[in-house]
């Protein structure tokens, strides 16, 4: 079935940009031009971190074919500008597409930026293609719960509500577990239009390195500390004051240290809070590249991620799987019956610990340091889990079976 029709990424950022989307998206279009697949991706000219970046407007990379379009170049730091960007991406993306496609292609839209499946759905009822949604997190009800949506009430209720066309008239939406599902069930989505295909590390190796063989550990003199990871975007969508509360704690116990890898909001939020309390228990450094990513994961000895509760069906956080991959210990804190939680306590990965329940992450960390024993058995099933669940070649198998099953319905 590959050879008969052509398949079409949409999503702003694309290799070699180095954030979490489009490496999601470099690694998928790379392994389905190895089998045989004629991939094509149009994203834009820029990178997530440089806005100004003038990348080739075509290009064929490792046999993926790289449509790279116009838009305004404001960036990220302003809502305004970037909600230009987002507007010239959707005008140009139109363009592009509805010159491109032709009938029986799959085009599949990722949602960055927010909204893209309405734009790919119309161009490809316009041309008859087959139209695949990856859901990543879902707008504009993210930005709802955030308080960050500009859109007047009846705005964004129209807004809310030609997505939800874009969703059921797709052939299949690709979510990430079982809270997303529910959720776009919820919304009148047919369930046999719902597939789950989970997401995998970026970082992902045959052999994660023990916290001995850690370079960076080294590098920063923590070889006898406890250290107490957290790595990537730290944003709004993620709790800090519950463990901004755990590491006031420890703050007189030299044995822990919080290694603070990445960005976000709320990670300078936490750089502010830490120097008022003067808390020298919590090290920051800024985002690792793709190349280090597996040495920083392997500095720590047990890695947090967390999720708000009211976001539970909206987002799966992307950290989940390097920590996985990594063979570390994962506390998660967030809602008990989120997705996460979910998984970590069927697996025995970790721990969950609810919001503003410090006292509680403080306890569970010293547990992990009096019994290495646990610590370890938790790490084993994280990387057994990894490999078992969350691989990269287990998602790339998932999604030729699913896109061989769209050509062949076809």
């Amino acid at each position: 079935m590959q050879g008969r029709s052509r398949v079409y990424f949409v999503n702003r950022y694309f290799y070699p940009d180095d954030s979490a989307t489009a490496q999601l998206l470099s690694d998928l279009a790379f392994g389905l031009a190895e089998r045989g697949f004629e991939v094509h991706v149009v994203c834009c000219r820029q990178l997530y971190g440089d806005a100004a970046a003038r990348l080739p407007r075509t290009e064929a990379i490792r046999g993926v074919y790289v449509h790279r379009l116009w838009t305004t170049r404001f960036g990220r730091r302003r809502l305004l500008g970037r909600a230009l960007d987002y507007v010239t991406f959707y005008l140009s993306c139109f363009v592009a597409l509805t010159r491109s496609l032709r009938r029986g292609d799959i085009v599949v839209a990722k949602t960055d930026p927010p909204m893209i499946s309405t734009v790919v759905a119309a161009c490809a009822w316009l041309k008859g293609a087959i139209l695949v949604n990856w859901l990543q997190d879902i707008f504009p009800e993210i930005a709802s719960v955030l308080g960050a949506n500009p859109l007047p009430a009846p705005l964004n209720g129209w807004m809310r509500r030609l997505r939800d066309v874009s969703l059921r008239v797709a052939a299949i939406n690709v979510v990430l577990g079982g809270r997303m599902r529910e959720f776009l069930a919820s919304q009148g989505v047919p369930l046999e239009k719902i597939r789950v295909i989970q997401n995998w590390s970026a970082a992902e190796q045959s052999s994660p390195p023990s916290t001995d063989e850690s370079l960076l550990r080294s590098r920063l003199g923590y070889q006898h500390k406890f250290i107490v990871g957290y790595s990537g975007n730290l944003g709004r969508a993620h709790d800090y004051v519950t463990l901004l509360g755990a590491a006031e704690a420890l703050r007189d116990e030299e044995n822990f240290v919080f290694l603070m890898v990445g960005g976000g909001a709320h990670m300078a939020a936490l750089k502010t809070a830490v120097a008022e309390r003067r808390l020298d228990n919590v090290h920051f450094l800024p985002y690792q590249p793709r190349e280090a990513l597996s040495d920083s994961l392997g500095a720590a000895d047990v890695h947090l991620t967390s999720l708000l509760p009211a976001l539970e069906g909206l987002i799966v956080p992307s950290k989940f799987y390097g920590i996985l991959s990594a063979a570390r210990p994962v506390i998660f804190i967030g809602d008990p019956d989120g997705e996460l939680a979910r998984v970590i306590r069927a697996s025995g990965c970790g721990l969950v610990v609810e919001p503003g329940r410090s006292s509680e992450l403080a306890a569970a960390i010293r547990n992990l340091r009096q019994h290495p024993g646990q610590c370890r058995d938790f790490g084993a099933r994280s990387r057994q889990l990894s490999l078992q669940e969350y691989s990269a070649a287990g998602a790339q198998a998932s999604w030729i079976d699913l896109l061989n099953g769209l050509l062949a319905r076809d």
